[in-house]
């Protein structure tokens, strides 16, 4: 791992004091390294152009917020998304502040993340939790495009994951595609699943949708001490009506 302030005053001390300014200017370097939480020279500038280190949950959001604005719109099942996510992490309120303040830092692409997620490489817990994270925030508008895909991909790469690893994982979210033919009753099953009719306005739509995965989305199932069958079938719920809400927002020509 690098830690540029350790080498920027190894270097110091040594030009000044030989071997022993070194020694003595590399332990200063990387108390400096530790109080500010420095593992690559990405991360220096942004502390000297006064960007903060990012913590492990600003992070996460940092990289939703990249994925929702990764194909230039941010949808409204994104918004949603991000909330659903800082609801499952049982978020205090300050916390709830900084989760929003970084999905909009996040929003501008700016953020070098590549070492951050080099250093949660080291949990694979904490790893898998991100990355599954963002799949579902690639799911939430109903489709994971390729930009998402390839960010996804990227960061899992920074993370030690392999090509086949995060495929598998994306298929835990990925929604089932629906026959072409069936198309027709398909659009009449999803207004039931939603529970609307054909002529209920968009706006009610969306917030039915917003309710029901709501209350059926997995992590507040699993938040809530149920078992592994349950939160199965959680998902499936889940998909299902991120199926049900894609059709009927494209038979309906709304977003």
């Amino acid at each position: 791992m690098l830690w540029p302030g350790t080498l920027i005053g190894a270097g110091a001390g040594f030009a000044i004091a030989s071997i022993p300014g070194a020694l003595l200017g590399a332990l200063l370097g990387q108390a400096l390294d530790r109080r500010l939480q420095l593992h690559s020279w990405a991360q220096l500038r942004e502390r000297l152009g006064g960007r903060p280190a990012l913590r492990n949950d600003e992070l996460l959001f940092v990289l939703l917020g990249r994925l929702a604005k990764s194909n230039g719109r941010v949808a409204d099942g994104h918004i949603q998304q991000a909330r659903q996510e800082m609801r499952a992490l049982d978020m205090t309120e300050p916390a709830q502040r900084r989760a929003i303040a970084a999905f909009n830092r996040g929003k501008s692409g700016s953020d070098r993340v590549r070492a951050y997620l080099r250093v949660l490489k080291s949990q694979p817990h904490a790893s898998e939790g991100v990355l599954r994270a963002c799949w579902r925030m690639a799911w939430a508008d109903g489709r994971a495009d390729d930009a998402e895909r390839d960010l996804i991909n990227l960061w899992g790469k920074w993370l030690g994951w392999t090509p086949q690893q995060l495929q598998a994982l994306a298929a835990d979210y990925a929604p089932e595609r629906k026959p072409v033919a069936s198309r027709g009753a398909a659009y009449q099953e999803a207004l039931r699943i939603l529970g609307v009719t054909s002529t209920t306005e968009p706006s009610a739509i969306k917030r039915a949708y917003r309710r029901l995965l709501s209350r059926h989305h997995p992590d507040k199932i699993a938040g809530s001490g149920a078992s592994p069958a349950q939160v199965r079938e959680a998902t499936e719920r889940t998909r299902e009506l991120h199926n049900a809400y894609t059709l009927i927002r494209e038979r309906r020509d709304f977003r």
